[in-house]
């Protein structure tokens, strides 16, 4: 064993971690999806205190041998029965959190997490509350952020709705949302939801076309005419689109 060893493995045996403040780590979802056209968050009702009874995101601490990411899953399932393995979601971390006083109990950070929930636009999955939430259910993003949540989770969830239309404006994440084959109706559906406006729907399609691909398949509807189906693989849009709001597509 070479001389740096040695003098490595006598610091770390003579090293005290409680010579230190402990820092206790968390984690937080935003987890989102379409439905009806609508924007929403998988959210909690928080069943103790401190905020008991507060909008929330789901989420909580992170175990001594486990990672965020796993905390994330584990959590998510736990307050809301929603099971990342099983579902056609796309998952990335946010942000840290750290301000000294966002939680009253102690110190504690959290890495928060975007999650993409593909649905046709239709119903969405069902919810069960677990652990310390006293419910779990889906609400509309762009009306709940008018609504006071707990600790700092209106910020976070703020975030999480900002780096969505940001890179919607230049990457097609928005296909993460929707199946993986859909119309481009569903996807000008996903942008709305999103941007929380209309566009027009000639220039929405012009803009998209080249960055999708089309299957050659299409919808087989009870009453209307068929709609082309298409993939999106992540891929960058250029040029970007606008996010400016437009008002009512004529």
């Amino acid at each position: 064993m070479s001389r740096g060893s040695d003098a490595e493995r006598e610091f770390l045996e003579a090293y005290e971690p409680r010579d230190y403040p402990s820092i206790a780590v968390t984690v937080d979802l935003v987890v989102l999806a379409v439905a009806q056209g609508v924007l929403h968050a998988a959210l909690v009702r928080r069943g103790g205190h401190p905020f008991k009874g507060m909008l929330a995101l789901p989420g909580g601490f992170v175990a001594p041998r486990e990672s965020a990411g796993d905390a994330a899953a584990r959590e998510l399932a736990e307050e809301t029965g929603l099971d990342l393995g099983g579902l056609p979601a796309h998952i990335e971390q946010l942000a840290s959190y750290s301000d000294p006083d966002r939680d009253p109990r102690m110190r504690v950070v959290s890495v928060a997490h975007l999650v993409l929930l593909a649905s046709d636009g239709g119903a969405l999955p069902g919810l069960s509350a677990g652990t310390d939430a006293a419910s779990a259910a889906w609400h509309p993003v762009h009306a709940v952020l008018e609504s006071p949540m707990a600790f700092d989770h209106a910020t976070i969830l703020r975030d999480g709705l900002e780096r969505l239309a940001g890179k919607m404006e230049y990457t097609t994440v928005a296909a993460h949302l929707l199946p993986a084959e859909f119309t481009m109706t569903q996807l000008r559906s996903v942008y709305e939801a999103v941007w929380d406006t209309q566009l027009p729907a000639g220039n929405f399609t012009r803009k998209m076309l080249p960055h999708l691909a089309a299957t050659g398949r299409k919808t087989q509807p009870a009453v209307g005419a068929p709609a082309a189906l298409f993939t999106a693989e992540q891929r960058h849009i250029h040029p970007p689109l606008s996010r400016r709001r437009t008002g009512p597509a004529g």
